[in-house]
Parts: structure tokens; sequence; C-alpha cells
């Protein structure tokens, strides 16, 4: 897995404190920045988020490419609706060979290893023969709806890896780049940080929060799963580490 920070707000940490600022104040958005320093900035972010007054948040955003993941992964990160995404496409890209994402737990064991890699291969060899047969049957009927032999056969390869990929596993490795205010983030930490989360999309939140945390550390103080900053609320279903979860992400 690889989380690359491409793009964010400039100078959010300041255009979230002139935000909130701006609603108990007569002038600009423009003088308040301007007036405003670092430690200022950081000082009045910290109250707040004491305050719980999180929509100034929304103002800044941060975009990630993201490399190295699972279809598994995707598929919850998606659930994630106050966000963009753009996602490398099985419809369009062909895929001579896939790529795959393997758990740990199926790694360290050689009989449940030889399984999975067997399962990944036979993916791929129906994935080809699926191809090559609706290549040419999709070829013939555009050229009998009277395609030339080129757009034909342009056409033939979309339709045909259109349908063929409906074998490809969850396991199959994708990239995607996604979008999201500060506000959404926290969200996204709040619940994915979790030690009760997936563990392919609780590592991706960490590597999100480190990389927001270089740029905007004060915005993103305290920032993991919610029992970093109050009581687990898990219930039952607690992981019973509270403390050794404080420590990871006070040390993040």
């Amino acid at each position: 897995m690889t989380v690359n920070l491409i793009a964010y707000t400039p100078e959010p940490e300041k255009v979230v404190a002139a935000a909130a600022k701006l609603c108990y104040s007569q002038s600009s958005a423009d003088d308040i920045m301007a007036k405003l320093d670092h430690n200022q900035a950081a000082g009045f972010l910290e109250k707040l988020m004491d305050f719980g007054h999180y929509s100034p948040l929304e103002h800044v955003s941060f975009t990630f490419a993201v490399d190295g993941v699972s279809r598994v992964l995707t598929h919850q990160l998606v659930r994630h609706r106050i966000a963009s995404y753009s996602q490398q496409s099985q419809r369009y890209v062909k895929f001579d060979q896939f790529e795959y994402i393997m758990p740990p737990a199926i790694e360290n064991s050689p009989e449940a290893k030889e399984i999975f890699i067997k399962a990944m291969s036979d993916d791929q060899e129906s994935y080809s023969k699926l191809v090559a047969i609706l290549e040419v049957e999709y070829k013939l009927k555009n050229i009998e709806a009277g395609m030339s032999e080129k757009k034909a056969v342009a056409a033939a390869e979309k339709s045909a890896i259109e349908d063929a990929r409906f074998v490809f596993p969850n396991a199959c490795e994708t990239k995607i780049v996604m979008t999201m205010n500060a506000r959404s983030l926290i969200n996204f930490f709040n619940h994915r940080c979790c030690n009760r989360a997936q563990w392919e999309i609780r590592a991706l939140a960490d590597e999100i929060l480190k990389a927001v945390k270089g740029v905007a550390p004060s915005l993103f103080a305290g920032c993991g799963p919610k029992c970093v900053t109050g009581p687990c609320p898990e219930g039952k279903m607690t992981c019973g580490s509270i403390l050794e979860v404080r420590k990871k992400y006070s040390e993040l």
C-alpha cells in the first residue's frame, strides 16, 4: 500500500481558524487571515475543537493517491459519502495479469497461501479465456451491424473486458484518488482507526492520518478512534486495549 497526499488547501489551519473567527467578527476573512500567525491559529483551533464547532473544518480539503489496495478496501472506503473518488476502472482497463492483495493471515499459512494463489491464478486464466472468446463474438456482431473492421475490433475488446471482469475477486489490486474535507476525515479516523475496523482500511486510515498531521498537526491533534479522546463507544464489542490504542495515536 502506498498513500501520497497529492494536494490540499494551502494554509489549512489558518483557513479554518479564519472561517471560524469570521462568525464573530466585523472584519473580513482576508483581514483575519492576514493577522493570523501559525501559533494563533493553532491555539484557536484547540478551542474550536473543544467547543465541538466543526463546520469550519469543511472549508479545507485533502487529496490522496492510494495504490496497492484491494477492492475489499475500496468497497468500504466509498461508504464515506462526503468525499470524492476516482478509481481505476476494470471496465476500460484490460488486465493481462492482475495484481492482488493477500491478507496477512493467509500469507502466514503455507496451506492457505497455496489455495489462495491457485484461486488467483484460476481467476486470471478464466478472465483471459473469457476475453478471447467474447472478443471474437463481439467483433462478428459489430461487423454485422455495419462497423469497419478497425472499429469492430476496438469495440469488441471494450465489451469483452466489461463482461469478463465479473470473474475478478475482491482481492484484485486497485488504485484510487480520494478527496475529503477535514471534518469528513476526522469522522473517517473515528471509525477506521478503531481496532475493530478491517485490517486493511485501518492501515489506510493510519497512513492518511500520518500524512495530514504532517501538514496540519494542530487541526488533526488527538485524531484517531473515538476512544483516544473519550470512552470506547463499542460497548461489549470493545477490543479492551484502550490504553495501548491511546499510546499508539499519541505517538503517531
